[in-house]
């Protein structure tokens, strides 16, 4: 993976009334919401019910303690991969040859099996919502999916689908959020006075929402649109942050959505407690709002994760658009032939796929801090705050503890 030069947007990034021209608004828009429903998966959904029904309104000290490490390392990202004009991988085999290959390798996949998982959670929305078999329900959103890809104008509808379907998620999981009567007092002393502090949900929801392919999405997302370069610092920094805020908002709705049906002394069924808990929440449209969320989720997961590895074994600038998007939608159709063939991602292999995304966390996040801080020469000739990559180095050590768990169960699958 050779070095490739910074490829210049085709038009000016402000219009001359000095606001940011629509086109640039729109990209900014779509590599945020790429990010964010990325991260905002079948897995997310599970996680949050599952800590809120352990934790109650304890949970909402892990949720502000994670959003913090999540900026602090999406800062980092979006800004060294963003100024320097390079991919993650690229850079990788700048700072040691190969290295970029062998990132590629972990990414693609824990990519691989993880969207089987997704087009699984897709299916199951699709149940839920309109009471298809998962497996039908499954294929035809890869199907949409595909059809997305293969549009003339790909980039730009991958742009306004997931900024559509993200705010569809935010606003009906906040109308079940307002039904379930959430004590919302009791989540927002609990933030600065916690009744528990748990370090194990703090790393799960931070492997959980910048893991693995997640954490590159919107930043691969903003270099392939023409966004890169020391000049666009500014929209770059607000892509990054505003990206983990779209999540975290969505996150805390969910949380106090199922936190409210908690608290108000309901049973939910173990076998699938968010959808049990919406369904008490708000009855039988409350199980059909939770299948539009749930397939929302996972379709959006679906196109990032597809569109992130392929990321990682193409050129930006000598593999062509319409190359790029029959590669992702052969990724998409082989996942989703997978899922339909044996019905989900096997246990183990999502297991693997797990150890794959905690080892890549913290190598690529240590690329790029390496680049920022000992290979300035990438960053055409931005001078980088020494602040952030103070920040940027602490957050990293959390990442180590990341790897050292997702490697634990691998260890215990051969024991």
């Amino acid at each position: 993976m050779a070095a490739e030069p910074q490829r210049t947007p085709a038009e000016p990034s402000t219009a001359p009334n000095g606001r940011l021209a629509s086109s640039t608004r729109s990209t900014l828009l779509g590599a945020m919401f790429l990010m964010a429903t990325s991260a905002i998966g079948p897995g997310f959904i599970t996680q949050t019910t599952t800590f809120t029904v352990q934790l109650g309104a304890a949970f909402a000290f892990a949720i502000v303690i994670s959003i913090l490490i999540d900026i602090a390392l999406q800062l980092n990202v979006w800004r060294v991969i963003g100024v320097s004009g390079r991919r993650a991988q690229e850079l990788g085999d700048l700072v040691a040859p190969g290295l970029g290959w062998v990132m590629a390798a972990f990414l693609l996949i824990g990519g691989l099996v993880f969207n089987i998982g997704n087009v699984s959670g897709a299916g199951l929305g699709t149940n839920a919502m309109l009471g298809l078999d998962p497996k039908l329900g499954g294929a035809l959103s890869a199907l949409i999916a595909i059809g997305i890809f293969l549009s003339k104008r790909a980039g730009v509808a991958v742009d306004r689908i997931v900024v559509v379907l993200g705010l569809v998620m935010i606003v009906l999981t906040t109308y079940v959020a307002i039904t379930s009567g959430p004590p919302v007092g009791d989540a927002l002393r609990n933030v600065v006075l916690p009744e528990d502090i748990d370090i194990l949900a703090i790393t799960t929801l931070v492997g959980g929402t910048i893991g693995g392919y997640i954490v590159y999405a919107g930043a691969h997302r903003l270099l392939d649109s023409g966004i890169s370069g020391p000049g666009r610092v500014r929209d770059i920094t607000r892509g990054s942050v505003t990206g983990i805020l779209i999540t975290a908002v969505m996150r805390v709705v969910l949380f106090l959505a199922i936190l409210g049906v908690v608290t108000g002394g309901a049973a939910l069924d173990p076998t699938n407690q968010a959808a049990s808990a919406f369904e008490q929440a708000a009855g039988e449209v409350g199980l059909r709002v939770f299948g539009i969320v749930l397939w929302a989720a996972a379709i959006t997961s679906v196109i990032g994760a597809s569109y992130t590895s392929v990321s990682f074994v193409t050129s930006r600038t000598r593999t062509s658009d319409r190359t790029r998007s029959l590669l992702v939608v052969g990724f998409i159709a082989f996942t989703s032939l997978v899922y339909v063939l044996i019905g989900t991602a096997p246990t183990t292999l999502l297991v693997f796929a797990g150890a794959f995304n905690g080892l890549l966390l913290p190598i690529g996040i240590a690329v790029l801090l390496w680049v920022a801080t000992r290979r300035t020469d990438l960053l055409n000739g931005y001078r980088y705050p020494r602040w952030l990559l103070v920040i940027g180095w602490v957050a990293w050590l959390l990442t180590l503890y990341l790897a050292i768990n997702s490697v634990r169960p691998v260890i215990d699958l051969f024991a």
